[in-house]
């Protein structure tokens, strides 16, 4: 039996200058650390020529160049054409575009999903644009006892009116992911469009769009180690039908027709930097495409991820910690609450040792109220590619002076 690719976690640390004697990083879902290798990229398209994108100049034809690079990098990440990749501001603004695209398809009487577990992101966009044409929103509630969302509650709440369900891929407070295919046949046998938010999944897994069945589907590079953007990608035959709100001069093709102004090159290119430095984590034959590599690279990220976290989880309980975190598929993200501590105190008191684990409900404000948290949420430990066993080491024994 062939090995599986082990993850070089030191020579990876090697490309963060951040991670050189200072903090363990515990806050990767929030924005993951930045390698030189995207920096050095964002610094390399500034100062060379650039221009709006087009064929005459040097500096026109290196945005175009960026650009497409881009869209093709993340298309190998995502397993989507590249030309159904959109670029913009955050996935929140890509989703609340989306949105109001959508909606001016519904009315009375029509109906949209969304669920208990989702950041806010994928819940206020669709909440806003139904009430704006009089649609009725209905919510699918998790188990707050195992933190799952089963497909049998999505489908308690289609209906023949049913026009959109939005879920996420991996919840961002507690690292459930739920069964997308399994719910996207629900979705789809009702006649409806499902939006998935792949924010949270895109740093932790091997992403196959098409294969999850989401009609649309949001992430943002800088939790993947990249710039600080949105994108959004959809079926093609679904962006070819939108019409949304442009410029009458820009472009219609797709996807320029959904992206409003110039595109930041810089972060363009660091994307492309960030998924280059993915596809290469681990070590591959010559002549091995991209996607190939990259579904080799993430395997070994999710291995070492999913290890990292079982060792936290058994070091945070074995301290006392309620580890909210309970569904058998998750990232490696773990949302603990304590008997006697709040949960902002202890993140404060960590931090003053050098130990980044926030607390909060972050932007999940109805799963942490679902949870019985409220708005002051849990401490939230989450593992990124370059997390080490010192991480884990420095995390438990500072949690442990806290607690004592």
């Amino acid at each position: 039996m062939t090995a599986l690719p082990v993850l070089d976690v030191a020579a990876l640390r090697a490309r963060f200058p951040q991670l050189v004697g200072g903090s363990a990083h515990f806050d990767g879902p929030g924005g993951t650390q930045t390698p030189d290798v995207v920096a050095d990229a964002v610094r390399a398209t500034l100062l060379a020529p650039l221009a709006n994108r087009g064929t005459l100049t040097r500096a026109a034809r290196n945005a175009e160049a960026v650009v497409q690079g881009a869209r093709a990098a993340l298309g190998d990440l995502l397993a989507v054409p590249a030309q159904t990749v959109v670029v913009g501001r955050s996935a929140t603004q890509l989703t609340f575009d989306l949105a109001r695209t959508l909606s001016a398809g519904w009315g009375p009487g029509d109906e949209v999903v969304v669920t208990r577990l989702d950041h806010d992101a994928n819940v206020r966009p669709w909440v806003r644009a139904a009430e704006a044409v009089g649609a009725t929103v209905r919510r699918v509630p998790f188990d707050p006892a195992t933190s799952e969302l089963v497909p049998e509650d999505v489908a308690a709440q289609l209906s023949p009116r049913t026009r959109l369900v939005a879920v996420t891929g991996a919840s961002n407070l507690l690292g459930t992911r739920p069964d997308l295919p399994a719910v996207a046949a629900l979705v789809h046998e009702v006649g409806a469009l499902l939006h998935v938010d792949g924010v949270h999944l895109a740093p932790h897994a091997v992403v196959d769009v098409p294969a999850t069945g989401a009609d649309t589907f949001v992430c943002s590079p800088y939790k993947f180690l990249g710039p600080h953007h949105g994108v959004l990608t959809g079926r093609a035959g679904l962006l070819e039908e939108l019409r949304p709100d442009k410029l009458d001069p820009s472009s219609d093709a797709v996807p320029e027709r959904f992206e409003l102004g110039t595109l930041p090159y810089e972060l363009l290119a660091g994307t492309t930097a960030a998924v280059d430095l993915l596809a290469g984590l681990v070590p591959a034959p010559d002549g091995t495409d991209r996607r190939s590599r990259l579904v080799a690279s993430m395997g070994a990220v999710g291995r070492h991820e999913d290890r990292l976290r079982a060792r936290a989880e058994d070091g945070l309980r074995d301290l006392g910690a309620t580890v909210r975190s309970r569904a058998a598929r998750r990232t490696p993200t773990l949302l603990c609450t304590f008997d006697d501590h709040r949960p902002a105190d202890v993140a404060r008191a960590l931090a003053a040792v050098g130990v980044d684990a926030p607390a909060g409900h972050f932007y999940a404000q109805e799963a942490s109220r679902w949870l019985g948290l409220g708005d002051e949420g849990g401490l939230r430990v989450g593992m990124a590619p370059y997390t080490d066993d010192d991480d884990v080491d420095r995390l438990l024994g500072a949690l442990a002076d806290v607690l004592r």
